[in-house]
């Protein structure tokens, strides 16, 4: 019987779903459906499959981070505004046995002060940031291997 095919679950959280037109100076013109597709056809190439989900809320992210727990290898997330604030999504990070990456398309060191703490972050295996959707890529590529591709990320 074949081994499955590892699986990585990609979160975007809250107001990623404007991208490509929320602040396109801060976070790029590639809009939310264009990264999602090009997660996808790079974790084809490293030999995973790749889901990807988007959440406004709170809640919702923690849900999606419990069931995660026993479907996937490992996750990558993007807390959005609640890196800086979710006690709640550390929690459920920390609470899950899988290895989660942490994501920013922006630098969170170059903007306002209020966003240069993360307090999901520590919770994570690796946080990458400021590469814009680069670091989505290099994130998966990290998470791939985390997760047991058989692919050895290029």
């Amino acid at each position: 019987m074949p081994a499955a095919t590892p699986s990585v679950l990609v979160i975007h959280g809250p107001n990623l779903n404007l991208l490509g037109e929320r602040e396109p100076e801060v976070y790029g013109h590639t809009t939310l459906a264009q990264l999602d597709a090009q997660l996808s056809q790079l974790g084809s190439q490293l030999g995973v499959a790749v889901i990807c989900e988007q959440a406004n809320g709170e809640g919702a992210i923690i849900d999606l981070l419990h069931h995660a727990r026993t479907r996937f290898g490992a996750v990558v997330i993007n807390p959005g505004g609640y890196t800086h604030t979710s006690v709640a999504i550390h929690d459920a990070i920390a609470a899950i046995t899988i290895p989660v990456l942490e994501v920013h398309l922006s630098n969170l060191y170059a903007r306002e002060s209020f966003r240069h703490e993360s307090v999901t972050g520590p919770a994570c295996a690796g946080v990458i940031m400021g590469l814009g959707t680069t670091s989505y890529a290099l994130a998966l590529r990290h998470a791939a291997v985390l997760a047991g591709a058989t692919s050895s990320p290029s």
